[in-house]
């Protein structure tokens, strides 16, 4: 029993109950999940709070409020109760993502409090596979070594400022983007391929559980592009990542972006969720 409100910030006291909803999902829920696996719920640790909802005094649905505001399994009712959290506390967090019904539900309420945003991704299919690819590998593509680290940050914010649309140097001059690029480079989940000095494919595992990881900043340079290079990246990536960080591997990608998802398919993925985002 966690009391009597509907909504509460959770602490580490109630870790076990949190994991047991993200790890029913292990896909959808991968970004929260690797958070919470690695630092608990202690806001300090976390970085954020962890906002439960409880149904006849049972923990049923999660919303973590950091620098994303993502709900998780989150029914309609605890939907709205998350909505007048966030409404009373104010804007925080720099995007909503998530499941497209919880993240539509939760902006209709917020959206002439919070409005207007920068960007509405509105619908964002994920893609998951757990299969090594029968399509041949990139046997050059490796993890970036932290002495190549000024080597591939251009690449990054190159990719960065595409997906987004802002640079990640604006603001504080890049050192929270440097610091994550740096954590993972150490951490071995940043992947690229360098010919001559020059990043020629990069992507990152952004985000891992015991149950499934999840691939980001899948890039390539402009004048590459339409040459199978993300295909055959993309298929050293996941035979790297299902032998050695998770038996599972996925990513979300925008629903116009057409070209990505047939070079996904073709490495194996296939179509399960899809979510949203809202970005400010």
């Amino acid at each position: 029993m966690l009391g009597s409100l509907p909504v509460r910030i959770l602490d580490d006291r109630h870790r076990a109950e949190a994991l047991a909803i993200l790890d029913a999902d292990p896909v959808a829920n991968v970004f929260v999940g690797s958070r919470v696996h690695a630092a608990g719920l202690d806001p300090r640790r976390l970085g954020a709070q962890m906002w439960g909802y409880l149904h006849d005094g049972r923990l049923t649905s999660l919303c973590y409020s950091g620098a994303n505001l993502v709900p998780v399994a989150a029914t309609s009712d605890a939907v709205r109760a998350f909505a007048e959290r966030a409404r009373a506390q104010g804007r925080r967090c720099s995007s909503i993502v998530g499941p497209v019904d919880a993240v539509g539900e939760l902006w209709d309420m917020l959206a002439p409090y919070w409005g207007p945003p920068r960007a509405i991704r509105s619908a964002q299919p994920v893609m998951s596979t757990s299969t090594v690819p029968a399509v041949a590998a990139d046997h050059r593509v490796r993890r970036v070594r932290m002495e190549e680290f000024d080597l591939v940050y251009p690449a990054c914010v190159a990719m960065f400022t595409e997906e987004v649309g802002v640079s990640p140097n604006a603001g504080d001059g890049g050192v929270l983007y440097r610091s994550r690029v740096a954590e993972l480079i150490r951490a071995g989940r940043a992947f690229a391929r360098i010919d001559d000095g020059r990043v020629v494919f990069k992507a990152e595992v952004g985000a891992v559980t015991p149950y499934a990881c999840q691939v980001q900043g899948v890039w390539v340079p402009p004048d590459l592009r339409g040459q199978g290079r993300s295909v055959h990246g993309m298929a050293a990536l996941v035979t790297e990542a299902l032998g050695s960080i998770a038996p599972a591997v996925s990513l979300y990608v925008n629903d116009f972006n057409v070209r990505a998802r047939a070079a996904y398919r073709r490495v194996g993925f296939t179509e399960v969720d899809t979510f949203m985002s809202i970005l400010f």
